[in-house]
């Protein structure tokens, strides 16, 4: 139990010095200690998925924060990669997986099934990586709504600040909220889909209405909403932002909220 928790801690101080780098300065582009920091921020958590998963599934809520930390970690270091000025989201993005990190952590010892993979169903599996997915981007994305209200009122009070100089700006945020929360969609549609698809596998109905089904299609039409009306009528700023958060509310209730009121509510 002690070397089980010990790690854990390892895995979460692994997530710091990158959240302490990122506010050195604010420069055009991401320096190298910057990415290096960031591999080390990856290997941590994901160090810790590998040696306690293995070849089996861990559906506890620590597993399931330890794993949305690690496919959010690497789906953010991917878009900062291809995406001007993604990078500059760390300043919010690195204190928030700490956090979620931390909680991992305390909850380390909560009950759990252990499936092994080969118990997986093709479809189940397809499931279960693209449901991480999304809760990936639609975190991310919510993280820039984060930003762009923040950028907004520091803009109207005519304050800006050590954190506003680091984050992008409000267009920036917008633009980048838009290209994530149009591939969130997409995959969220393909979760959707396969989730369907296992559960016709396992009970011979294309759709269960337990809470996880019905907060993520209630996701799906939020985040349709959003991006409908920023076609149609100009939605930005911080209406839209509310709506991304209200959004991303809905997954982690979702997602890890299930997992919370199941695996230590009512445990």
């Amino acid at each position: 139990m002690i070397a089980s928790v010990l790690f854990g801690l390892s895995a979460l101080l692994a997530l710091v010095p990158w959240s302490l780098v990122v506010w050195r300065r604010s420069d055009v582009r991401p320096e190298a200690l910057f990415w290096l920091t960031f591999a080390v921020a990856v290997v941590g958590p994901l160090a810790w998925v590998v040696s306690s998963s293995g070849l089996s599934w861990r559906t506890g809520l620590s597993a399931v924060l330890w794993i949305t930390v690690v496919a959010t970690l690497v789906t953010f270091g991917v878009i900062a990669a291809i995406t001007r000025d993604a990078w500059r989201l760390a300043p919010l993005f690195g204190p928030y997986m700490i956090a979620v990190a931390a909680i991992a952590v305390f909850w380390q010892h909560a009950p759990e099934r252990v499936l092994a993979w080969a118990q997986v169903s093709a479809w189940l599996e397809m499931h279960i990586i693209v449901s991480v997915l999304t809760y990936a981007l639609v975190t991310i994305a919510a993280v820039a709504a984060l930003a762009a209200t923040i950028q907004e009122a520091a803009l109207k009070a005519k304050r800006p600040n050590t954190l506003t100089r680091r984050l992008p700006s409000v267009a920036d945020c917008e633009r980048l909220l838009l290209g994530i929360l149009l591939a969130g969609e997409a995959v969220l549609a393909l979760g959707l889909a396969s989730g369907m698809a296992a559960h016709y596998r396992d009970s011979g109905t294309v759709l269960g209405f337990d809470h996880k089904t019905v907060l993520s299609v209630a996701a799906f039409v939020v985040i349709g909403c959003v991006l409908l009306a920023h076609y149609q009528s100009g939605l930005r700023g911080r209406r839209a932002a509310r709506f991304v958060l209200l959004a991303y509310l809905l997954i982690t209730f979702g997602y890890p909220g299930v997992k919370f009121v199941t695996d230590v509510i009512m445990a």
